[in-house]
């Protein structure tokens, strides 16, 4: 019966929302720059042209389903009336620095899935990418950590 399940609290529901469309926001920037317009790289790069062009489609399809369902879940917290601007921005820019940091240090470095760039010395791209990912991140962190001061503004 899913009416016996308890329905999740307002807050975590608005946390989700955020997290989510951030990570996808930086996803579907990051596929749509790096992937689609550049060509410096695709998703899965240690395999043919063909599989880096589905782990693209794949990536672009998971990081688009993320925003849609961020925004689905944003309408919903605005139609409650439990919208609270610091922490869904916190909670937006958390996901978005995450997905950076993510990319940056576990794709590119732990997994070498793919690279920023080939044939040129990786350090100023892996600064420029996984540096403005950690501010991102800590941002949010420190405005989530804010918003949980004020509880009473999500019943």
């Amino acid at each position: 019966m899913a009416d016996a399940l308890p329905r999740p609290p307002a807050r975590r529901r608005l946390l989700v929302s955020g997290l989510l469309l951030g990570l996808g926001v930086a996803g579907a920037v990051d596929e749509i720059v790096f992937h689609q317009i550049l060509h410096w790289h695709h998703f899965y790069d240690r395999a043919s042209g063909a599989a880096g062009l589905v782990s693209d489609g794949l990536l672009h399809a998971g990081t688009f389903s993320a925003a849609v369902a961020g925004m689905a879940l944003l309408a919903d917290a605005r139609r409650r009336g439990s919208f609270v601007p610091a922490l869904w921005w916190g909670a937006v820019l958390t996901g978005a620095g995450a997905f950076q940091v993510w990319d940056g240090v576990v794709h590119h470095k732990l997994l070498r899935l793919h690279q920023v760039r080939y044939g040129v010395d990786l350090t100023g791209y892996d600064v420029a990418w996984i540096v403005p990912g950690a501010l991102l991140l800590v941002t949010g962190v420190v405005l989530l950590r804010r918003s949980r001061e004020r509880p009473a503004a999500l019943r």
